[in-house]
């Protein structure tokens, strides 16, 4: 899942994105909407953390945008004002949930990961394929039984894989879900990652290259 961190106050969007980092997350981090809004024009986000009190441009106008443009991503609104009146105004503007600040981080975890489930096709929370078990919420893999111990690229690489159900993912797609924009393009990390994570799933492999287009479980 890629996620996009909007928010002014830099200590509380850095802390943010190194957690949904520890939960196999790849995330951008901007700290004001006129970066928000051209992170959005060029990448594609499942879910978009948003305060809503931002500089340059005002939250509920990269809102609006979003809506506007018609961008599949799903917005989490944040606000240090938890009226009523605050929490509908934002989900009329466009916002699909909303925080209050301060949050207790494995809400926004929670919320998060829930959002992300809306922007594909509805999957069972635990996600199986060829003797996997894979539960995001847990954070937890298993093979026949045997539970697997995962860096979160590995984790993340694997969660794309599953959800793909069949399809092949092409190495780009990875890099654009499990990295964020930091990552040099041309780099091999997608290919190292595969290697280890086939290494770790263990024989019969079920991660299946697939010549010129990716991979595939």
């Amino acid at each position: 899942m890629r996620v996009l961190v909007v928010e002014d106050e830099q200590l509380l969007a850095d802390a943010v994105a190194t957690g949904l980092r520890r939960e196999a997350m790849a995330v951008d981090v901007v700290y004001d909407g006129a970066a928000a809004l051209e992170r959005i024009a060029v990448n594609d986000y499942d879910v978009v953390v948003l305060d809503r009190d931002l500089p340059l441009v005002h939250g509920d106008d990269v809102c609006r945008k979003i809506v506007e443009l018609g961008i599949p991503t799903r917005v989490l609104m944040l606000t240090a004002s938890g009226d009523v009146s605050d929490r509908v105004e934002g989900l009329e503007i466009g916002a699909d949930d909303y925080l209050p600040k301060p949050f207790a981080f494995s809400e926004l975890i929670a919320r998060v990961r829930a959002l992300g489930r809306r922007t594909t096709v509805a999957l069972p929370p635990v996600l199986e394929r060829a003797g996997i078990k894979l539960d995001p919420n847990r954070r937890e893999v298993f093979r026949d039984g045997r539970e697997i111990q995962l860096a979160p690229k590995e984790f993340a690489v694997l969660e794309v894989l599953m959800r793909s159900e069949g399809a092949v993912v092409s190495a780009e797609q990875l890099l654009e879900k499990a990295w964020d924009e930091n990552t040099d393009p041309f780099t091999n990390v997608v290919r190292v990652t595969v290697m280890t994570l086939r290494r770790k799933l263990g024989e019969p492999a079920v991660i299946v290259t697939v010549p010129g287009s990716g991979y595939r479980i």
